[in-house]
């Protein structure tokens, strides 16, 4: 394996396993505060996460590279529902910069198979901060409180 390859797809690993952990900890305080909806969605954001990061991880491991799982960026954890998904976003928007960066390397080096990898990655990145945004949008034509009843099951 290509060893810029593999030190780009353990810093895509880095950024997954930081979403997870983010996501994790804001479905609990939507779970706590009795926000159904909310947590249920975050929650299997956090699992699709978890499944880009096994990915990610057998692709390094593949190209013969030692994952490294210990190495998180910064988790940025919400206060309440519209800071949660700001940073939620801005989580998105690193990951998203990151997928296309990669990407651009793969194609550079001739390396397909992560190339095709990531660009599955991507999409599903996109469609994460698409509904981020989307949320964001309902917090703002609909105010914060009519955005929150809608949450409660």
């Amino acid at each position: 394996g290509n060893k810029k390859i593999i030190e780009k797809l353990n810093s895509r690993l880095a950024d997954e396993l930081t979403a997870i952990n983010q996501y994790i900890v804001h479905a609990e305080m939507c779970d706590n505060w009795k926000y159904e909806r909310l947590h249920e969605l975050i929650q299997k954001r956090a699992i699709q996460e978890m499944k880009h990061a096994e990915k990610l991880i057998e692709r390094i491991l593949f190209l013969e590279g030692r994952p490294m799982v210990s190495t998180l960026n910064q988790i940025k954890i919400g206060a309440e529902i519209p800071a949660m998904h700001s940073s939620d976003w801005s989580a998105e928007e690193t990951a998203i910069k990151g997928y296309n960066e990669t990407i651009r390397l793969a194609v550079e080096v001739g390396d397909n198979g992560t190339r095709e990898i990531l660009e599955s990655i991507l999409r599903e990145e996109e469609d994460h901060i698409d509904w981020i945004e989307g949320q964001l949008d309902q917090i703002k034509q609909m105010g914060i409180q009519n955005y929150l009843v809608e949450q409660i099951d």
